[in-house]
């Protein structure tokens, strides 16, 4: 959650351009927009600068939707947090609740043990015919209670169990939910994190190669613009789902944002992940795009994809960064094509259209 630590003088200065910025471009002066904006005059998150800043590229408006996903992305507590607490708790009950069943039967089998204790004192006083009568019905009537203590019991127990392995179906689905994007059902930006911090540990400890694909759909916002964001959206599930077809076992396919996937490749090494990165582009470039409504063809998709791949002990964005950097040199190089860091060397980054 961000946290506002600056001195008085620099956080009213950064209050006093959010808000001129959030003025110029028309959006609201909502809290949840606000921090957005004060975040990104004071540069605390270069991952939000770059956000906005590719916004502001493509000239695209900031709507309540493009807010809200920054919002989401990099300040908000996932709805999915809050779910996930709501069923711990109900699973933390259920729980508590089988422990008091089970703590009413061991009081209930630690009377029925002392009845028995009473009634074998009495039998061993060799009883009276008559008396000897009552204690058995004594015993049995003590059984019966039992009996019946113990079939409420597996009821209550089966009933529970049931409760606690639909909380825990509702769990597994929420933490899938949490860590995964609901357009494409690919990996979401949070789980992309940890899956790159855990195969770059991977890669440390084996001394195993790593790479990391950028993937970016060329003029995708043209064709939203002509299209309408319902066959954009089209669109990006079709580029998913060729990019999950191209990937197998450790890989981690993700949408890194908005039109902009990544792809992570344990054990892979450079010369092999350029191979799957032309096999996506080849792919999708050979998919037309179809109105289903008019049966229109609408065109081609192509894709600019930088690939890198990981050093021993670089941080992992200057890794992020690297791919990046090939991706965009890929955007200037004419698009549709795959560019790899060996590429880079002696180039310098330049700014492009999306």
């Amino acid at each position: 959650m961000f946290k506002f630590s600056d001195p008085i003088e620099v956080a009213a200065h950064c209050a006093r351009a959010a808000l001129g910025m959030m003025d110029r471009h028309g959006v609201p002066a909502h809290p949840n927009n606000f921090i957005i904006w004060y975040a990104f005059v004071a540069d605390r998150d270069p991952e939000l600068t770059k956000a906005i800043n590719g916004v502001l590229r493509a000239g695209q408006k900031f709507s309540d939707d493009v807010c809200a996903d920054l919002y989401e992305r990099f300040f908000g507590t996932s709805q999915h947090e809050a779910e996930l607490r709501a069923v711990g708790q109900r699973i933390e009950n259920a729980v508590a609740q089988v422990l008091a069943y089970l703590s009413t039967a061991n009081q209930g089998a630690a009377q029925y043990g002392e009845a028995l204790v009473s009634f074998s004192g009495e039998l061993n006083r060799d009883p009276a015919p008559n008396d000897l009568g009552d204690l058995i019905r004594g015993i049995l009537d003590e059984t019966k209670s039992m009996i019946e203590v113990n079939r409420q019991l597996e009821e209550r127990l089966e009933s529970s169990s049931g409760e606690i392995a639909r909380l825990r179906e509702d769990l597994d689905q929420l933490k899938r939910e949490a860590t995964t994007d609901a357009l494409t059902g690919l990996a979401n930006r949070k789980l992309f994190d940890v899956a790159l911090r855990e195969a770059a540990l991977e890669g440390e400890e084996d001394r195993s190669f790593l790479c990391l694909l950028m993937i970016d759909i060329d003029f995708f916002k043209q064709f939203n613009d002509s299209h309408g964001h319902m066959l954009g959206d089209q669109v990006l599930k079709l580029v998913a789902r060729t990019i999950q077809d191209s990937v197998k076992g450790k890989d981690t396919a993700a949408r890194y944002g908005g039109e902009e996937f990544a792809v992570i490749l344990p054990g892979t090494r450079l010369i092999e992940a350029i191979a799957v990165a032309d096999t996506i582009r080849r792919n999708v470039a050979s998919r037309k795009v179809l109105n289903r409504r008019t049966n229109q063809v609408l065109g081609q998709v192509t894709l600019s994809i930088g690939v890198a791949e990981y050093e021993f002990g670089e941080s992992l964005g200057a890794f992020v960064h690297r791919a990046d950097e090939a991706l965009y040199m890929a955007k200037r190089e004419g698009r549709n094509r795959v560019i790899s860091q060996t590429e880079l060397r002696g180039t310098q980054a330049l700014d492009f259209e999306p």
